[in-house]
């Protein structure tokens, strides 16, 4: 494993994070719901060229310990270039609930021809007042995913720099406020083009090199310091159950069971004897669930 300078280290640790945070404040500023600008329900994030994520702002975690798998889809789904965007509410490809979209951007060094780079990519998701779906604000107590609003797979919203007019229009006429959602998703596109430039003034200034081996330094940091905190606790396996009173639709408890086995500097979650799939909509996808479990272990860190 590379040796980095620790100093350098943090300094990049808090040029990335000042990005992400910059985002935000773009984000919030150009939204035009009440979602964005007044609840700010809306998470802002770096990831490098491989889709891992480097930076984070201080915002949702839910979105943010999700958003890592909605960025891989969108990799696995296209090919990106210069000038595009694309955006996803898919609970099966790392979203989280529909009302939740997010905007992935790519951003490439300003290289010309086969010098240009991947440098890595600018995202954030942001909850939408509606999608579509059988009541208005797209949270119903629904009992099938397509009653909640439309369901948005990895699409280029964005190719080229111009806007794929045919999507565009099927989203907006999914919905019942098709003038603010227009304005919110032109503020996350605005706010993934901020990303973009203040990454790209990090590149004129330390050069492409440094700033791609200081978010590789950043990644094997954050394993380093989560195996020394798993390695502090003492082996073994720790239970917790609870339960949710009822779906919304069902009087029956939703039981929530974990067991948590550690093992040197090794941890395995096991939700073996949850509830299975509720009629509700309380039900938690892989990425909520992998997002939660991110959580507990990002708090118990406490850096």
């Amino acid at each position: 494993m590379k040796d980095y300078d620790p100093i350098r280290l943090e300094v990049f640790k808090h040029l990335f994070s000042s990005v992400a945070e910059e985002m935000g404040m773009v984000l919030r500023r150009t939204g035009y719901s009440p979602n964005i600008k007044e609840r700010r329900d809306f998470s802002c994030a770096l990831f490098d060229a491989q889709g891992r994520m480097i930076a984070q702002a201080a915002h949702i975690p839910v979105h943010l310990g999700a958003m890592p798998l909605s960025v891989q889809a969108c990799i696995q789904a296209h090919n990106f270039a210069p000038g595009d965007v694309a955006i996803l509410n898919d609970p099966y490809r790392g979203g989280t609930h529909l009302p939740d979209i997010t905007a992935v951007t790519p951003i490439f060094s300003k290289n010309r021809g086969a010098d240009r780079r991947l440098i890595g990519f600018a995202a954030n998701r942001a909850h939408h007042s509606d999608v579509g779906g059988m009541s208005p604000g797209s949270m119903p107590l629904s009992q099938e995913l397509y009653q909640e609003g439309l369901i948005i797979p990895p699409l280029k919203l964005v190719a080229g720099g111009q806007i794929n007019r045919e999507i565009w229009d099927l989203v907006l006429a999914n919905v019942r406020t098709p003038e603010e959602r227009a304005g919110d998703l032109r503020a996350q596109m605005a706010a993934n083009q901020k990303g973009g430039e203040r990454l790209h003034e990090l590149v004129t200034r330390y050069g492409l090199d440094e700033v791609q081996g200081n978010m590789r330094g950043l990644l094997a940091y954050a394993e380093r310091m989560t195996r020394r905190l798993i390695a502090s606790l003492p082996d073994g396996v720790y239970h917790f159950s609870d339960r949710m009173d009822d779906d919304g639709l069902n009087s029956e408890p939703a039981e929530i069971s974990v067991a948590v086995t550690i093992q040197g500097d090794d941890v395995v979650v096991d939700f073996a004897g949850t509830s299975p799939q509720r009629r509700g909509c309380i039900n938690a996808v892989y990425a909520i669930t992998l997002s939660a479990t991110y959580y507990v272990f990002r708090a118990l860190i406490g850096l």
